[in-house]
């Protein structure tokens, strides 16, 4: 059909069980799991009325079309799409926090980073159509539910909407071991995306002009640089920080 798609890994289908249980056709547990993440799941979907298929492990491969499936696929329908960039902004309670990779390809890294966008509130994840990985069920495995409920948005012309988004009020920085600015040196608390480059290449020329500014992450060790995720998580964590100490500091200063 269509309309439906393939989740595999305990992860993505228990966080679309938890999130969209009308969404999720049919379950197939390889047989031999009697562990206790495999009684979760039954118990999970005969709460909400899905129906588990219990087959054999080769089966479960060929559905999931990965032997890194932990023994569980899912039959889901394709959730409609959604809303676009000005959407999102407009309708963010507080200034837009959006993360934007240029062209990262990596299915696991882009799992990575759609996780690390929802575990510190990014409204957002956008990247260009062309040589960037889409939403597929790798993806969905390593984002472990967060592809599911953190917008993913591709878009034609990754300039023009860094373009757009600056036009709408937020400040463009670019993750780049040239900065100019270390990332503890920089104030996050107002509406702004972060922009990470692929990976190995880094980010790519014209995306780099149309940065407002570019940030270093401080390092100390012996590596040259981090992973796209990583890189990510230290960004989000660090904008996420700042933003709560000026939310304090509000509180404090109104209550005087």
């Amino acid at each position: 059909m269509s309309d439906t798609r393939i989740l595999f890994g305990f992860h993505a289908v228990n966080g679309r069980l938890r999130r969209r249980p009308d969404s999720v056709y049919e379950i197939y547990l390889d047989a031999g799991r009697r562990d206790a993440r495999a009684r979760d799941l039954l118990k999970r979907a005969a709460e909400v009325g899905v129906r588990v298929t219990e087959v054999d492990s080769s089966r479960i491969g060929r559905i999931a079309g990965s032997a890194k499936n932990q023994g569980v696929a899912a039959r889901v329908g394709v959730l409609e799409p959604r809303a676009g960039i000005e959407d999102i902004i407009e309708q963010a309670r507080e200034p837009v926090l959006l993360l934007v990779l240029d062209g990262v390809q990596d299915p696991h890294n882009l799992g990575a980073c759609l996780r690390v966008a929802d575990a510190f509130g990014a409204h957002a994840v956008i990247a260009p159509k062309d040589r960037a990985v889409s939403l597929t069920a790798s993806v969905a495995k390593v984002a472990s539910g967060a592809a599911d409920v953190v917008p993913y948005v591709q878009v034609t012309n990754l300039a023009r909407t860094l373009q757009q988004l600056q036009e709408a009020g937020a400040w463009i920085m670019g993750a780049d071991q040239t900065g100019e600015s270390g990332l503890a040196d920089c104030q996050l608390e107002g509406p702004l995306a972060w922009v990470l480059g692929a990976e190995g290449g880094g980010l790519r020329r014209l995306t780099r002009d149309c940065c407002d500014r570019l940030v270093r992450i401080p390092m100390q060790g012996s590596v040259e640089s981090l992973n796209v995720a990583v890189a990510a998580g230290i960004c989000l964590y660090e904008s996420r920080r700042q933003r709560r100490g000026a939310m304090a500091l509000n509180s404090r200063t109104s209550g005087l």
